[in-house]
């Protein structure tokens, strides 16, 4: 008997019919003879709509109370996913976050996990039910419900599974593993059967979808064995297929990494970037902090950055942000920055992306960065700006090259076949 998280997102929840499968799927696993915690976030859309009620109400909503109105989507599926579950004869008991004490800081809209109180969700499971739990929520130590962000249900879940140090977190969404890259743009794109912790984190922070970053940091530091796969099967597929299917997310040591000894495992991308150069900024010790200090006060998040050669005491200093975060960014150089420093213009360009080469090989293998500049040079695609570390290599491009790219780099490193 083995204790398993499964985690269904928006779209495994998104209608009544949806919600039935889910409880088909927790049924087969539970009456296999393991015990279930199932996660689940709202029905699909549903966290968009009540955001824009709260927005109709109040353009800048309050966080405390935006959390209040955005949690209850969750509230809604645990309740009725617990009701299709007892309808099929089984135990079933719906907690929210708060409930099962998810304890969070008070970081409204983005609160970040402190520790989860297990000792209910025990209780119930050696009594023979399944518990379902609302994800994306907890509570603070003021008795506050706060919301741990977009996508927050993927961290609720593998916070669970750590706390009760489950045999295997298994996150169901619409896609049915992690791939080379998006197949919406590489139709060859392949799926891999494992991934490292770290390949899995930097692909999250470069723009993949699948899982949010958190959530994989999380799982990373406390060891929890986790898997993606599809919710959109057949929710009677045997245990022993539906068990192996999917991508595992593993350390590199495991047993299951000898399968796939790749020296590039994907390539991503983000969308989502806006870049913004301060010129002729003195080059004197200290700049960068006056410069980065007042967006880090801002809370904006900070990626590339790029400070070019000294000429006559001047530098040009560069760096990425979100591009939801861009005019804020500017905003903040603009009115605390420029003329303290003495910057020259402030210049953005919030139509750039990011692409990535990701993969734990590259720690062992020569000429990585040397075929990436290349096949883009090759393509006539300019590189603004270089990041990278030990498994990743990042370049800012326009980003109207953005699927070019991806298509051209998946091809140069033979992503399309299975590593031998």
């Amino acid at each position: 008997m083995a204790l398993i998280v499964q985690k269904y997102g928006g779209t495994s929840v998104g209608s009544v019919e949806r919600i039935k499968n889910v409880a088909r799927r927790v049924a087969k696993w539970q009456r296999a003879g393991h015990q279930l915690v199932v996660v689940v976030s709202a029905m699909s859309g549903e966290t968009n709509r009540l955001i824009a009620l709260a927005k109709e109400v109040q353009p800048n909503p309050d966080p405390r109370e935006l959390d209040v109105v955005a949690s209850t989507g969750e509230q809604v599926t645990i309740g009725l996913t617990a009701m299709a579950l007892k309808e099929l004869g089984l135990k079933a008991k719906s907690y929210t976050g708060p409930q099962v004490h998810v304890l969070t800081d008070s970081a409204f809209t983005k609160a970040r996990i402190l520790e989860i109180d297990e000792r209910k969700i025990r209780a119930d499971l050696n009594d023979g039910y399944i518990v379902v739990v609302a994800g994306f929520q907890g509570v603070d130590e003021f008795g506050n419900i706060t919301t741990l962000g977009r996508g927050g249900s993927d961290t609720s879940a593998v916070a669970l599974a750590a706390a009760l140090k489950a045999d295997e977190c298994m996150i169901f969404t619409d896609v049915d593993g992690v791939y080379t890259t998006d197949p919406r743009i590489v139709p060859e794109a392949r799926r891999l059967h494992t991934v490292t912790f770290e390949e899995m984190l930097e692909m999250a922070s470069l723009g993949s979808k699948v899982l949010q970053i958190r959530s994989v940091e999380f799982a990373g530091k406390y060891n929890v064995r986790l898997r993606v796969l599809s919710s959109l099967t057949d929710p009677d597929l045997p245990i022993e297929q539906e068990a192996n299917s999917g991508t595992l997310i593993t350390y590199e040591g495991d047993k299951a990494m000898a399968m796939e000894k790749a020296v590039v495992s994907g390539i991503a991308f983000s969308r989502d970037e806006a870049k913004i150069t301060l010129t002729r900024v003195p080059d004197r010790p200290g700049i960068a902090y006056q410069i980065l200090g007042p967006i880090a006060e801002a809370n904006i998040d900070v990626d590339m950055i790029v400070q070019n050669v000294s000429v006559d005491g001047y530098t040009d200093f560069s760096f990425t942000v979100h591009r939801n975060e861009y005019a804020k960014a500017m905003d903040v150089l603009n009115s605390k920055v420029k003329a303290h420093i003495g910057a020259r213009e402030i210049v953005g360009d919030p139509r750039i992306c990011k692409v990535s080469v990701v993969g734990i090989g590259m720690r062992s293998h020569v000429g990585i960065a040397s075929l990436m500049f290349r096949t883009l040079a090759e393509e006539g695609i300019n590189i603004q700006m270089i990041a990278t570390s030990e498994i990743k290599i990042s370049v800012v491009v326009d980003d109207k090259y953005m699927e070019l790219a991806v298509r051209a780099l998946h091809r140069a490193f033979g992503l399309e076949h299975a590593p031998a």
